[in-house]
């Protein structure tokens, strides 16, 4: 019987520090930032790798249409641009480093393409909620602009409204690995974003 309560005791010792570190995790608080690089589909799914990202939503801001849709952006008469909204643990990944990996998860110098996909919806743009915000990122580009010769063409300006795009495009690459866009474009972007930020 001794030894049983002791394994109980010790059981529930371990249970009590697991139930303590995941409320800790639950009432911490996270921050979001919402950038747009060209598809959405390929910067969520680079941003899904990133260690202190809690969760990643892609959709559309930037623009005067509310509750667009998909087929009303890619006529690119709404104003807006595809955009992930990124919920980070700010005490495991600053804003900074968010904006950081941002410079190498697309091409910043071309303006309103990325690629073949081309359009206002799919131009570089980082939308800020703080004038902190607004003032890093204007530092960030700065600095990353030392790394290309071609001048950085990204728009920095206030978030108004993220709206979230339909279900369908969540979580795409995840859901949609064997899809032909997923292999040819977005693999290749996301083996290229490892490889450039693995040893940051």
């Amino acid at each position: 019987m001794g030894m049983k309560r002791i394994v109980l005791a010790a059981m529930a010792a371990a249970l009590a520090s697991l139930t303590s570190i995941f409320a800790a995790d639950m009432n911490s608080p996270t921050k979001t930032a919402v950038v747009g690089g060209g598809c959405f589909w390929c910067t969520e799914a680079m941003y899904h790798s990133v260690p202190g990202v809690i969760s990643v939503i892609s959709g559309y801001a930037g623009g005067t249409t509310p509750h667009p849709t998909y087929e009303q952006v890619c006529t690119g008469n709404t104003g807006h641009a595809e955009v992930v909204q990124i919920t980070y643990d700010p005490s495991k990944i600053s804003y900074e480093k968010i904006i950081d990996l941002f410079w190498k998860a697309h091409d910043p110098t071309t303006l309103n393409r990325q690629g073949a996909d081309t359009g206002t919806q799919y131009r570089s743009i980082i939308l800020t909620q703080t004038d902190e915000e607004r003032q890093l990122a204007e530092k960030s580009k700065a600095v990353a602009q030392k790394d290309y010769k071609d001048p950085i063409v990204t728009e920095i300006k206030p978030l108004d409204t993220f709206w979230p795009a339909e279900k369908y495009h969540q979580d795409f690459y995840e859901n949609n690995p064997s899809y032909p866009y997923s292999a040819a474009v977005i693999e290749p972007k996301l083996e290229k974003f490892r490889k450039a930020t693995q040893d940051k």
